[in-house]
């Protein structure tokens, strides 16, 4: 187990390389000028001319790319062309507003999505089972920022039961959290419902019937506890997805997270907070789904079957290979 989070760790390395080349690509190709923009159009050209060449923008991609690696390795991450101020330290600033809204609507998703999904698979081809079906894909194609817009309206402006924006209680968190949390937990919803209704099937379920077993402790004490095992990859997917999807409610319920944070740099053509930004959730999306698969093997005994039948056979290899020396 440890040779495989070894390995995972190292594999780390060349897919943050490689982003960190793609985001640098992205700034090369895309259209717009950020020493005009930070500028202004009252400058003139010959003064813009100057401040690119400060900025760095006129050199090749190598050289700018050698440039980026060389702050990397010094920790230094950059100063926002827009605020003059060290992007890591404005980022570490605005992550824990990211992390809360993430966390407290996992809470939600998970709260919602497994006993819905449990719900719908033990009513299978009902009008429940058909009704949470229903919910679950509407939830799931429903554009989360015309859900928030809707919220918005009908909560806030029509009922006057919570603030349109702004996180100064926690009355202000409860909208971000569920816009949030909806489409992932209509996701989980409809893996549960599958995942609970292919264990089912199985010939361990119709044995434990047999021996005259309850329902209730067949669906709970047998069938759930292997059901529930697929779900812990699906939330820790949906966590590190999160991550970055918060974006939509940051800037629409007004909190001063990383999305918000990432977007304006995208408005603005604010470099190295844009490179930082992607470099950051990248690192915590490969870290997220790096715990999801040791959880993964330390809550199913098959996987660590699996890690300890191969140690066994590298061991038997070298035994063997010294017997012939």
């Amino acid at each position: 187990m440890l040779r495989y989070i070894i390995k995972r760790l190292l594999l780390v390395i060349p897919t943050l390389l490689g982003i960190t080349i793609a985001v640098q690509l992205f700034i090369v190709i895309t259209p717009g000028d950020p020493a005009r923009m930070l500028a202004g159009n009252q400058v003139s050209e010959e003064e813009v001319e100057k401040l690119r060449e400060e900025m760095g923008l006129n050199d090749p991609f190598h050289v700018r790319y050698a440039e980026y690696m060389r702050g990397l390795f010094r920790g230094d991450f950059g100063t926002s062309y827009k605020t003059k101020g060290a992007v890591l330290e404005e980022m570490l600033q605005r992550f824990p507003y990211t992390l809360l809204l993430v966390f407290v609507s996992m809470i939600l998703a998970v709260s919602i999505g497994i006993p819905l999904g449990i719900y719908a698979a033990t009513h299978q081809y009902s009008w429940k089972d058909n009704a949470a079906i229903f919910g679950s894909l509407f939830c799931v194609s429903m554009p989360p920022f015309w859900l928030a817009l809707m919220l918005v309206q009908f909560v806030c402006v029509r009922l006057g039961l919570l603030p349109v924006a702004g996180i100064d209680s926690w009355l202000g968190w409860i909208l971000p959290c569920v816009t949030t949390a909806l489409a992932y937990a209509a996701s989980i919803a409809r893996q549960m419902r599958s995942n609970l209704l292919e264990v089912i099937r199985q010939d361990f379920v119709t044995t434990a019937r047999a021996k005259g077993q309850t329902e209730n402790k067949v669906l709970y004490k047998h069938a759930l506890k292997n059901a529930v095992i697929p779900i812990i990859m699906t939330i820790g997917s949906i966590f590190g997805m999160a991550m970055g999807g918060s974006m939509i409610s940051e800037v629409i319920f007004g909190i001063p997270g990383i999305g918000s944070y990432t977007l304006t740099a995208l408005l603005s053509r604010d470099y190295p907070v844009i490179q930082t930004s992607v470099l950051f959730l990248s690192t915590l999306f490969c870290i997220i789904l790096l715990l999801t698969d040791v959880a993964f093997a330390v809550v199913d005994p098959r996987i660590r079957a699996q890690y300890a039948g191969k140690r066994r056979r590298v061991q038997m290899k070298k035994l063997a290979g010294s017997a012939a020396q």
